[in-house]
């Protein structure tokens, strides 16, 4: 079967000038066979039902910020919907918008501040909103509004039949359950329906506070326990890295009050000043859009590291050292922790794929690329502590991944709709979760 008259123009192969720009991601450098740019919901079915008939790898891609690199491949096939970045109002009063899988959230954001609204998305403004708001979405904004699957009420989907959806509560609930938290596996979404939520100054306050981390264990331990009693408005991600030349360890931590109530905003913040020595502070009221900018960059896979990540249902003591202790592993370059909990919480773990709704802190390492045996024995130090994965924030390549993004009976009623809309694998998804997906 040859691609369809409908897709001419709109594809890149390794001789065609341009292809440079478009078979890298973010994270890793692909050399795909053939890269096929949609620019709508029909071209994603002509694009899906060409691949089916290739014996090759399938990336989709959005944004091309997944973490692990899936959205490029070597020797397959890309479907890019980068093209459909479409965005429009559909319910001013309930703040109901649509948009396209390929716009990136910076601006997203920027169009929501201009009716005082916004959306908690993720950290970088260049991330797709197809990949994230179908993955999870734990960005500066969750323990006040929840991540960003919580807020999806519709999706238009391309299955791998070739066939179109729109999914939401009452029309195929069971897609509609899978594509929030695990939308890779089930289709290709072609436009997203969400519900932002009101920021009527469109500011927040935002805190770098800079520490002595000599005390890595006590400093991390501190942070955790204040986050975990601040007020919801308060979302924190603390970075801990390794000393130079002998000097100490230091902590970097963000803090983003959702909304502008100084005064409030200055009395949960002083809370966390003494969680370690302070080297540098600085707090200002900003345009939470201007957090999250886009930066519009070309990939190329400048950023190789690489990621793993569990959750911890509340940092004890124990915890804490042995979270400290990682970086006396060479391999590991940063520590990072997100503090969870709140109206992330709120929601059961069973209403939709994203089911990790108990934790208090994710932790996540940041690593140097191409020393896998290394990650593997640096991790192994504290992954027995932890439960469960965010598959939108690893590279971790184990075939039974999925059972730890998915726990429990999130797995079975996951792959159960996966052997009922995609019974050959066409979407591999975050991780592995049929034999298919593993390429067996």
């Amino acid at each position: 079967m040859g691609l369809r008259d409908s897709l001419e123009g709109k594809t890149f192969t390794p001789r065609d000038a341009g292809y440079d720009d478009v078979r890298s991601t973010y994270m890793a450098v692909g050399r795909p066979a053939l890269v096929i740019m949609a620019k709508d919901a029909d071209d994603v079915s002509a694009a899906v039902l060409y691949a089916r008939t290739q014996d090759v790898p399938l990336s989709v891609r959005s944004g091309g910020h997944g973490i692990a690199g899936l959205s490029t491949n070597d020797g397959g096939i890309i479907i890019d919907v980068s093209r459909i970045d479409g965005y429009e109002v559909l319910d001013p009063a309930a703040r109901r918008f649509r948009v396209g899988p390929g716009a990136t959230w910076g601006n997203v954001a920027e169009r929501l501040s201009e009716r005082g609204w916004t959306m908690t998305s993720g950290n970088f403004g260049d991330t797709g909103v197809g990949g994230l708001a179908t993955a999870g979405g734990l960005g500066y904004l969750a323990r006040k509004h929840g991540m960003t699957v919580d807020h999806v009420t519709a999706a238009e989907l391309v299955l791998a039949d070739g066939s179109q959806l729109r999914v939401d509560a009452d029309h195929h609930p069971d897609l509609f359950w899978a594509v929030r938290g695990a939308g890779s596996h089930v289709g290709i979404v072609t436009a997203l329906e969400l519900e932002a939520v009101a920021l009527p100054s469109g500011n927040v306050v935002f805190a770098n506070l800079l520490f002595d981390a000599s005390d890595t264990a006590g400093v991390i331990e501190r942070w955790a326990d204040h986050l975990a009693a601040a007020p919801r408005e308060l979302t924190s991600f603390l970075n801990v890295y390794r000393g130079r030349r002998g000097e100490p360890h230091v902590a970097q931590a963000l803090l983003v009050w959702a909304g502008d109530d100084v005064d409030a905003a200055t009395a949960a913040l002083e809370e966390v000043l003494d969680i370690g020595p302070l080297l540098q502070q600085q707090a200002q009221l900003v345009p939470y859009a201007a957090l999250v900018a886009p930066s519009d960059n070309r990939h190329t896979g400048q950023q190789r590291i690489k990621m793993r990540n569990g959750y911890l249902p509340r940092m004890t003591a124990s915890d804490a050292k042995a979270v400290a202790a990682l970086l006396d592993h060479r391999v590991i370059a940063q520590i990072e922790l997100r503090s969870t909990g709140g109206a992330i919480n709120d929601v059961a773990p069973d209403a939709m794929a994203f089911a990790h709704r108990t934790a208090e802190v994710l932790v996540a390492v940041w690593a140097k690329p191409d020393r896998e045996d290394d990650l593997r024995d640096a991790w192994s130090t504290v992954e027995p502590r932890l439960d469960g994965v965010y598959a939108a924030y690893t590279s971790d390549p184990r075939p039974d991944l999925a059972r730890d993004a998915y726990p429990g009976a999130t797995y079975e009623r996951l792959a159960e709709v996966k052997r009922r809309h995609d019974p050959q694998g066409v979407f591999h998804g975050l991780a592995p979760l049929m034999a298919e997906d593993a390429g067996a």
